[in-house]
């Protein structure tokens, strides 16, 4: 694979396998969101337990990474898709025809564990089948894709819950999980990937990491925590403010409609001009976003800062996979993607569990600052702590501050020493760092 940049676009031959099946696997979880809770009540589940349900897909993305790289690097991506797309077939199936609220829970954690090698073994393959000029909008098109489905989902799943019942999201998402796999088991693995015969486990991944993913992976875990928390945050002052649930709903899809529209740009601007020069701005938008949330009395002040929240929610779309292909070292990739998605995923869980824990302790609006003074935390350490890098007129990477490796960190070296002068630089250089 040549790291050079082409003139023709490279991402227009992933359109039918790496695309348009992760659009299908958006619409999947979006048609099944909003029944998941309406289910558990059909069940005859409590109020407390039928809103637990949406978190168990979170819970099973966690449980799932701590494996998701062992499964991705013996199996090869192609492989893992087949058996994740297994997986998720079955727990959907399971949610539709769940005899009790114990077995839908179930349902709903295999299509979590599922999510997790599925999102690991399609970031690894961008990351070795894209070149690095072009990186970037790879990924933050995979993740505009993701939420573009998201978008659609719940629009076809009204459909068929109005033909088929409650349980017609699921049916949605078993269709939309069956095609996406089916594409997507079409495509070879990548030149440089393959099984291997003793992958790294995540314990070694960790202490071979620690330094790194407890600085930027401690960035990446609060911007998960501020993504996951404008889910949370709008509907419930939205409810304060005393809105209805439609008119609640149009404002949140119209900032989910610019979410998906700043994907492309926004991978666009990084492979130009750096990492740091979106993800900053994309958590600095969240942090003041939701500061101004208790501060809106009004539909129409609640909607600007909706859209507003939007826009920076999506320019942070492919941020986290971008930095995980860049900073991952060659031996180990897998593993080390899958610890590195694990700080992520983790702060989509805890966000919306700690609003959950500050309203019931003090207020909504203090819980909505927490968030606010969370982001502003993570904006903080993402400035600190991502690599000072950028992109090369012939697509290779410069040298970066962050040591993920011995191996990584000498091709670095090898990079900033070939570097001719007046090269492009995020940061000047004073001198190439020592290997």
């Amino acid at each position: 694979m040549s790291s050079d940049t082409s003139s023709a676009n490279p991402l227009t031959a992933l359109a039918s396998t790496v695309y348009i099946p992760a659009a299908a696997y958006g619409i999947g979880m979006g048609a099944a969101a909003p029944v998941m809770t309406l289910a558990a009540l059909d069940l005859g589940a409590g109020v407390a337990l039928a809103g637990l349900t949406v978190a168990l897909v979170g819970l099973g993305q966690v449980l799932g990474d701590l494996q998701a790289g062992q499964v991705v690097a013996r199996l090869g991506e192609r492989r893992s898709i087949i058996v994740a797309s297994s997986v998720a077939t079955v727990g959907v199936l399971v949610c539709i025809f769940a005899p009790t609220v114990w077995w839908l829970c179930g349902g709903i954690l295999a299509v979590g564990l599922a999510n997790s090698v599925w999102g690991l073994a399609r970031q690894n393959y961008l990351s070795l089948a894209v070149p690095f000029a072009w990186r970037a909008r790879a990924m933050s098109l995979f993740g505009g894709a993701m939420r573009f489905g998201f978008f659609v989902g719940p629009l076809l799943g009204a459909l068929a819950i109005w033909g088929l019942g409650v349980r017609g999201g699921f049916v949605v998402q078993l269709i939309a999980v069956i095609v996406s796999g089916a594409l997507m088991a079409r495509l070879p693995d990548p030149e440089g990937a393959g099984a291997v015969a003793s992958p790294h486990s995540l314990r070694r991944v960790f202490a071979d990491h620690r330094q790194l993913l407890s600085s930027l992976g401690a960035g990446s875990l609060l911007l998960g925590v501020a993504r996951a928390s404008r889910e949370a945050v709008l509907p419930l002052w939205a409810h304060h403010l005393g809105m209805s649930a439609a008119t609640a709903s149009l404002i949140f899809g119209i900032g989910a409609a610019l979410d998906v529209a700043c994907s492309y740009p926004a991978g666009h601007l990084m492979d130009r001009f750096g990492r740091a020069f979106v993800a900053l701005p994309s958590i600095i938008i969240l942090a003041v976003s939701y500061f101004a949330v208790p501060f809106t009395d009004n539909a129409i002040a609640f909607t600007v800062v909706a859209v507003v929240m939007g826009i920076g929610n999506g320019f942070g779309n492919g941020v986290i996979m971008t930095l995980g292909a860049d900073i991952a070292p060659d031996t180990g990739r897998a593993e080390f993607l899958a610890a590195w998605r694990l700080t992520h995923d983790a702060g989509f869980l805890l966000g919306p569990l700690s609003i959950s824990l500050v309203v019931a302790l003090v207020s909504l609006p203090v819980a909505i600052f927490t968030v606010s003074g969370l982001s502003g935390l993570g904006a903080g350490l993402l400035g600190r702590y991502i690599p000072r890098y950028a992109p090369r007129a012939g697509g290779k990477n410069a040298s970066a501050r962050v040591q993920t490796g011995p191996g990584q960190r000498q091709r670095w070296v090898e990079d900033c020493q070939r570097e001719p002068p007046g090269s492009d630089w995020s940061r000047p250089r004073k001198r190439c760092p020592q290997a």
